[in-house]
């Protein structure tokens, strides 16, 4: 990642280079990257290719001003980081469905940051819906976010028997909010182009909810959220407040990509798979 990528990143967060890769600086390009770069999964109706390497990740965020979902998102976000200072790892998750059930193997990315002061952290632009700042790795009671009730805990057997369960000691986690577990990590390191089989299978299967759904979502700068789903624009609150509305036409829809999430299209993504 040249200098040049590293300040026009920089430059669409709205921040300054960091003068050493601290926590403190962590938390605040976290919260800032959830401002201001879409989980958007617009690609996958566009009929735009995912591609998982640095350098087109970073022209995505930074040339075409876009966001992405959780592979983009991290991987992006990770490349950042690594190339502030921070020491970066990408971990593989498994997202649990509402019926408490594991998706696939490499279903979603996350990211474990040393820092200069010695702290580990789980990063995560990429999930939607979950903490504003990252999460102490290591700490396993209940942590406080804007986001919710937080925790990092030694994950039990599988629920689905998927790898014959995982007894307590594997090293896996779950990650739970508000007392709900979100995804299983795995602590084993991997590669950005490990993922390569997750991001198609989500970008590509009719199983996916990514190919039979339209999102496009941020934090907004009161701690609330605003998200785009087809023509459904919905507000959230930082006090839990909701306020829903039905664009009409075509040019409403484009007029809010651009405005609410900066992202300018050409023309209106519509779902490859409806549900």
């Amino acid at each position: 990642m040249t200098s040049a990528q590293v300040d026009a990143y920089l430059h669409r967060l709205g921040l300054a280079r960091p003068p050493r890769p601290t926590g403190e600086a962590l938390r605040e390009l976290h919260l800032l990257h959830l401002r201001t770069v879409p989980f958007e999964n617009l690609s996958i109706h566009l009929g735009e290719e995912i591609v998982l390497d640095g350098i087109r990740l970073l022209d995505k965020v930074t040339e075409a001003r876009r966001g992405g979902f959780c592979y983009e998102l991290n991987g992006a976000f990770g490349t950042l980081l690594a190339a502030l200072g921070y020491e970066v790892e990408f971990l593989a998750g498994r997202v649990y469905d509402d019926e408490g059930r594991l998706g696939i193997p490499y279903d979603h990315m996350a990211l474990r940051v040393r820092t200069a002061e010695g702290g580990v952290w789980l990063a995560d632009v990429g999930f939607g819906t979950h903490s504003h700042y990252p999460l102490a790795f290591a700490e396993r009671g209940e942590q406080e976010d804007p986001g919710g009730s937080f925790q990092v805990v030694e994950a039990g057997p599988d629920p689905a028997g998927v790898r014959g369960g995982d007894a307590p000691g594997s090293g896996d986690l779950d990650v739970l909010r508000n007392g709900a577990p979100q995804y299983r990590l795995e602590i084993r390191p991997r590669a950005l182009g490990d993922f390569m089989a997750g991001a198609w299978w989500h970008s590509t299967s009719p199983r996916s909810h990514f190919t039979r759904s339209l999102v496009c979502s941020r934090i907004t700068e009161d701690g609330g959220r605003i998200t785009l789903s087809g023509r459904t624009l919905k507000s959230t609150a930082a006090d839990g407040t909701r306020e829903t509305r039905e664009l009409e036409t075509d040019e409403e829809v484009l007029a809010v990509y651009q405005e609410c999430f900066g992202l300018e299209l050409g023309c209106v993504p519509t779902v490859r798979n409806p549900s």
